[in-house]
């Protein structure tokens, strides 16, 4: 099996911060243990030592006896010394030159001090050895040596290391199951993700990743999936684009060159054909103005080279003109063209070239999709907000449709698009010159039923103010 390098470094991380923490753990432990046994001898040792003192203080045969029993009764081995050094008794099999005697603990113990420390004698064993004096008429007289053999707690100490052991070995193999089953979860997503956005890099739009997760790399792998979303409608729209565009480059070019061709090698019967090739030619290099327009328009807006000049603008007005340039269009399609126009409608800051060219478009589209019916063009103020709404009776758009249509290069019911003409650009251009002049624009549509545009823009403050004192 395969071990992904994310996953290598994921469960190394982790293991190494597990074995820091397992090892700082049974450190503590340990040393908790040993503190404790340690702490526990002494205290023993030290009462013991009060018990050998009391008895030594009469320093008779009786007393020398019984120190001498209680000690093998205790476990222990007892030296009594002089203040020189010399041993007045001992218990057990101590040995003879008793090494661990010096005159500096002998003169610590005279002065009427305890001492306390570990011996190893020449066989390797181990002894706690708690020195205390014997005092009588407030003066030390002698002094005892309690020895306490440690072979008991080393060998606890031992089988607690041992278990600590064992324990952390159990819990090594535990964690590192763990980890690989953490990494491997952790990963797997990852690597989906790599070989995904891989085959996107390939030009596979169409490629998904399926990701359930509901934490933050469901998320990731969401966004991934979004993004391969929007370059797939990107790449189907700027495809659909180039053909359109072929399409209406291809049709007034061909119109130009077929009639000027007749028209310079002169085979017009009249002047009356002449005029009409001569129409025909003027209306097809409006088109392809048009066309050339739009795609210069939508490109300088793309890189923020378009200038505005805001105004005061009164929009009865700008509606009132914009329906009169659209009137003949609508008048030859039988459309009834109709305003509800409240009073009262404040000014608003926007610029009047760019506002027509935006009612416009909407009014051209609106006519261009609606067979018969009407076209409403509503005004109102809501809010302290100048509310500007288009609606139509035409064929209406696909609601899955609806938000994709002010992307640029998308077009409305591709299958039928060529009938009507445009680029795709036109509604792309209208929501860029909403929001440059601080607006917003939504739309609502139903098939068969019609579709309403509405724009919002807000009314400034300063205009307010003008107004009142005017």
């Amino acid at each position: 099996m395969k071990i992904s390098r994310i996953g290598l470094k994921l469960g190394t991380a982790f293991m190494i911060l597990f074995i820091i923490l397992l090892m700082t753990l049974g450190v503590a432990i340990d040393q908790l243990f040993s503190h404790f046994f340690y702490a526990q001898m002494k205290e023993d040792s030290q009462e013991l030592a009060s018990h050998f003192v009391s008895m030594a203080k009469t320093k008779d045969a009786s007393s020398t006896a019984m120190i001498n029993n209680f000690a093998e009764f205790s476990s222990v081995q007892i030296v009594w010394v002089t203040e020189n050094g010399q041993v007045i008794a001992h218990s057990g099999k101590s040995e003879r030159q008793h090494p661990f005697i010096n005159q500096k603990d002998l003169n610590r113990m005279f002065s009427g001090q305890s001492i306390d420390f570990i011996y190893n004698d020449s066989s390797g064993h181990r002894y706690y050895i708690s020195g205390k004096p014997v005092v009588k008429n407030q003066k030390p007289q002698s002094a005892l040596y309690i020895l306490s053999s440690m072979n008991k707690i080393d060998d606890s100490i031992r089988t607690v290391r041992k278990l600590l052991f064992l324990s952390a070995l159990g819990a090594f193999l535990v964690a590192l199951g763990m980890t690989f089953i953490m990494t491997k979860l952790l990963s797997q997503p990852l690597l989906k993700m790599q070989k995904v956005t891989d085959r996107m890099s390939k030009g596979d739009w169409d490629t998904r990743l399926d990701i359930r997760q509901k934490d933050e790399m469901g998320m990731l792998g969401q966004s991934i999936n979004n993004l391969a979303q929007s370059l797939q409608r990107y790449r189907d729209t700027r495809q659909e684009f180039f053909a359109n565009i072929s399409h209406e480059l291809r049709t007034p070019i061909t119109y130009l060159e077929g009639y000027s061709k007749v028209l310079t090698d002169n085979l017009v019967e009249n002047e009356a054909e002449k005029k009409k090739y001569l129409t025909i030619i003027h209306q097809e290099a409006i088109r392809l103005q048009k066309l050339v327009d739009d795609l210069f328009e939508l490109s300088k807006m793309e890189e923020g080279k378009i200038e505005l000049t805001m105004e005061r603008l009164d929009m009865k007005d700008i509606i009132l003109n914009t329906l009169s340039k659209v009137k003949l269009k609508a008048e030859q399609k039988n459309i009834i063209l109709k305003t509800e126009l409240h009073q009262d409608i404040p000014f608003i800051l926007g610029d009047s070239y760019r506002m027509e060219q935006i009612l416009l478009n909407l009014l051209e589209n609106a006519i261009k999709y609606t067979d018969q019916g009407e076209i409403i063009v509503q005004l109102v103020s809501e809010n302290s907000s100048l509310v500007l709404s288009v609606s139509d009776t035409g064929q209406g758009i696909p609601e899955e449709e609806l938000p994709y249509i002010f992307d640029r290069f998308y077009r409305i019911e591709k299958s039928r698009s060529r009938d009507y003409g445009g680029t795709g650009l036109g509604l792309s251009i209208v929501k860029k010159l909403v929001d440059l002049q601080g607006g917003s624009i939504h739309v609502e549509s139903k098939l068969d039923v019609g579709t309403t545009f509405t724009l919002t823009f807000p009314q400034h403050e300063e205009l307010e103010s003008l107004e009142g004192s005017s």
